[in-house]
């Protein structure tokens, strides 16, 4: 029998995965299209990222509580149709209350149905978990998603604008790089971030491993 210790720590450590270890885009590389077509403002990325989140911890949530009552044969369209459904959601709220960041997202919003990273956690973790760890799996790779694209996000934009979440930082006189706002602007700076953040993981496997 799991301790409360135990079971503890396994959630903790469900949920810190998706923040460095597996962090969806910086190792796994996926949900591209939204890490390179809505970043070129801070703000688009955390609005991405949240929906994201929102829909990834709710979708788990239910078919982690439905994983036995779902017939396998049904299973890939039924996780379809409940991730749809929390994408309604995030999309009419968006569209109710912040219309200008609805605006600007546009269709990447309802591309959230078919993101890999989503559909990916149902099927290998929320399917074949209990309701707690698969909230915790969600949630950290929710937040980790949100974290990417937030750092792509402040590149592009102070590069690109001179600014942050709409703040300038740097005056009239600054010369924006018009390309970081560009497709292009993403590509460089998603390569950039990869390159540090497997520099920074070899460097720190390297201090952690021991002497031979």
């Amino acid at each position: 029998m799991t301790s409360p210790e135990q079971s503890q720590s396994v959630a903790m450590q469900e949920f810190a995965k998706g923040l460095w270890k597996e962090n969806p885009v910086f190792v796994s590389v996926l949900g591209m299209c939204p890490s390179l077509a809505v970043t070129n403002s801070a703000i688009n990325a955390l609005a991405m990222g949240l929906a994201t989140l929102f829909v990834l911890i709710g979708s788990s949530i239910l078919v982690s509580a439905l994983r036995k009552a779902i017939p396998k044969q049904v299973r890939i369209t039924a996780y379809i149709v409940i991730i749809a459904t929390f994408v309604t959601v995030v999309d009419f709220s968006l569209a109710a209350f912040f219309p200008s960041i609805h605006k600007a997202l546009g269709a990447f919003i309802a591309l959230i149905v078919v993101n890999c990273i989503i559909l990916g956690r149902q099927e290998s973790f929320a399917g074949k978990n209990g309701v707690k760890l698969s909230i915790m799996d969600a949630a950290g790779m929710g937040i980790g998603f949100t974290f990417a694209l937030l750092c792509i996000g402040i590149i592009r934009e102070i590069l690109g604008n001179g600014s942050l979440f709409d703040v300038s930082l740097f005056g009239p006189t600054f010369e924006p790089w018009i390309i970081m706002i560009l497709p292009p602007g993403g590509f460089f700076a998603l390569g950039f971030l990869l390159l540090f953040f497997n520099w920074y993981t070899q460097k720190r496997n390297a201090k952690i491993q021991p002497a031979s």
